[in-house]
């Protein structure tokens, strides 16, 4: 008589194998998200730095001067040959035409009842603007001249540098920053007995332009007054730890 139980047995067998290779499976997919989790633990936060000196490639002047008197005609004389003795001044310092721009003025008229008699104030402003950075350095040296002159100039004349050539050096600079603070990751991997693994996170911090030597200020139209300048920027990484 033939034996129907055996494809029962076989069947059995078959699902007991799938069920072992599944625990197996599953055994080791839990050990290992449990290893990554782990892993995931195991990280530090450093930060990278990188800097370079630049030198300004942008020089704007502008020059802010006033004429006062009690008529209109001769005060827009007044003001008018101050005008033209800043342009030549300019141009006598080598700077083409297309250099110097006027950059517009305003009138002030009010009547002094006590004196009698009409007061006019007219100012204008003559603007250099040039890339020739250490020419206009050293006419601006020279701004007394002006003064000399007749020239009343204002304040609120002063130089302003700029470099406009940041995004030319960003990429250079954020790779440096990145490996500042990889060393910094692997000083602390080695003296915790670790290693160092790839990047977790990371957040980059913005560009800033100051001093070089830190004896100049910067305003707050990105201008400074010196054209020997500091690039900096600041990575903030967090790396895997092995």
């Amino acid at each position: 008589m033939a034996d129907v139980s055996r494809p029962d047995r076989n069947v059995t067998l078959i699902a007991a194998l799938v069920l072992a290779v599944g625990i197996v499976i599953g055994g080791y997919l839990l050990g290992d998200g449990l290893r990554r989790a782990r892993m995931a633990d195991r990280a530090v936060t450093v930060r990278g730095l990188a800097e370079r000196d630049v030198t300004a490639n942008l020089a704007n002047w502008t020059v802010n001067f006033t004429a006062q008197g009690t008529e209109l005609a001769a005060v827009q004389t007044e003001i008018d040959r101050d005008a033209a003795t800043v342009v030549q001044f300019f141009r006598a310092a080598g700077f083409p035409a297309d250099a110097v721009t006027d950059a517009g003025g305003s009138v002030t008229q009010y009547f002094d009842s006590n004196r009698g008699e009409n007061n006019v104030t007219i100012n204008r402003r003559i603007q250099l603007r040039t890339t020739d950075v250490m020419r206009a350095r050293q006419t601006y040296a020279r701004q007394f001249d002006l003064i000399r002159r007749g020239v009343a100039i204002q304040e609120g004349s002063a130089m302003q540098y700029v470099f406009t050539r940041l995004n030319a050096i960003k990429p250079e600079m954020i790779a440096e920053a990145t490996q500042d603070a990889r060393r910094g990751a692997e000083r602390f991997a080695s003296d915790s007995g670790t290693g160092v693994g790839g990047i977790r996170s990371a957040t980059q911090g913005y560009f800033s332009i100051g001093p070089r030597d830190g004896d100049s200020v910067e305003d707050g139209y990105g201008g400074r007054d010196s054209p020997f300048q500091k690039v900096r920027v600041v990575t903030t990484i967090e790396f895997y730890l092995d």
